[in-house]
């Protein structure tokens, strides 16, 4: 059994994350041939509504592409018919060709205690929306004729919407799109979802599983079983098993990474190492890069917790905090907001990690956080004095 060490593990990752070579250039025009090779790269696109600074969907592909169209790059996600809006990892997008292999996901989706409490009270609530959007659709909760009342912030858990989402956990609606104020938008499956997708047999309870954990290989390059499963939120125990019948039949690799001793670790036998890693980027703290928090601190001894629902006061780094990878390091991390009103984009803390230059850290990421504001249509850059980054990233700027 082979053993890697830490380093060509931390490039095997990045390669295949689509990260370790670095950008397109700068002059050469992205288009739709880009937006698969990201989507290629990760296999899973969460989303999330958070729009502090972008929304998360957005962030992947500025990491793997730079500046590209927006617009174009939604409307490609969204109506090409080559991705779904599922619960993948979590609410996500993913290749159609993952639709099939999730039926067992599906068919076991469970109502919860919110739905039971709804259909006590209309049991026929559930049938009575699916018609609705039958006959009316795409709909969204707002055109919903009896909606339901809200129960909290944004949406809340009204029985219309909760009736929505279970149809499309259960397959027998699907979510066509996401409007401008990212509110999900729902249509009878076979008018969202190609039909030679809905014609695929799925597979059995053990091969699907086996198909999963191999799409997660083909992106993160190599992980433990827990690594793996979570990029489709797997159960550990099935994907485990899955990953013993695929290195039995040579599909997959068992080996060793030295500094993690004798923990299985799974390697794609097609994964290659980039020799030189030139990343220069922001990661999003919905990234897959960053997705398995355990996963990051042995990869790259970066401890990164997300702090959105922390509350202000014992918040370490801030509210929506950014990784910078520079090479094949987690070399620094930023809070980052958009103000829009002002156009500017604001650091509103930057903090380097142990052992690194700041100078050249801050030089870099001065490079980058123009770069993003100038592709967000923001004219400046704003520093906050906060983190033993801010000084050096402060006079960055002020020299470009």
């Amino acid at each position: 059994m082979r053993t890697l060490s830490l380093d060509r593990a931390r490039r095997l990752a990045l390669t295949s994350l689509g990260l370790a070579r670095g950008r397109p250039d700068p002059a050469r025009r992205r288009d739709t041939r880009h937006l698969r090779s990201a989507v290629a790269a990760v296999r899973v696109v969460q989303l999330d509504s958070v729009n502090v600074l972008v929304r998360a969907h957005e962030l992947p592909f500025w990491s793997r592409l730079g500046p590209h169209d927006r617009a174009h790059r939604d409307r490609w996600l969204w109506r090409s018919g080559e991705q779904f809006d599922g619960w993948v990892h979590v609410a996500s997008l993913a290749p159609v060709s993952v639709w099939p292999w999730l039926h067992h996901r599906r068919r076991a989706a469970r109502t919860g205690a919110r739905l039971e409490q709804h259909l006590i009270e209309d049991p026929h609530l559930l049938d009575r929306v699916h018609d609705e959007v039958a006959a009316s659709g795409p709909v969204s909760v707002l055109d919903l004729a009896d909606p339901g009342q809200r129960s909290g912030p944004w949406w809340g858990d009204p029985r219309g919407k909760v009736a929505l989402d279970h149809l499309a956990h259960t397959g027998r609606l699907a979510i066509r799109e996401r409007d401008a104020r990212f509110i999900t938008v729902y249509d009878l499956t076979e008018r969202v979802l190609p039909r030679h997708v809905l014609d695929t047999e799925p597979p059995d309870e053990e091969r699907a599983p086996e198909l999963l954990v191999l799409q997660a290989l083909r992106a993160q390059g190599l992980g433990t079983a827990d690594h793996l499963a979570d990029h489709h939120r797997q159960r550990i125990r099935p994907a485990r098993a899955a990953l013993e019948r695929l290195v039995a039949r040579g599909e997959v690799e068992e080996v060793r990474i030295a500094e993690w001793g004798a923990t299985p670790v799974y390697l794609d036998p097609a994964a290659v190492a980039a020799r030189t890693p030139r990343a220069r980027t922001l990661v999003s703290p919905f990234d897959p890069l960053v997705w398995h928090r355990d996963r990051t601190e042995a990869l790259f001894g970066f401890r990164y917790r997300i702090e959105i629902y922390v509350p202000e006061a014992d918040r370490v780094h801030g509210y929506y905090v950014l990784p910078f990878l520079l090479g094949d390091r987690l070399v620094a991390r930023v809070d980052l907001k958009a103000d829009r009103q002002r156009a500017r984009l604001l650091v509103r803390g930057a903090f380097a990690e142990d052992g690194v230059d700041a100078v050249q850290v801050a030089r870099e990421l001065a490079a980058e956080l123009q770069e993003l504001a100038a592709w967000l249509e923001l004219t400046e850059v704003e520093v906050a004095p906060r983190g033993d980054l801010a000084v050096p990233l402060a006079r960055a700027l002020r020299a470009a």
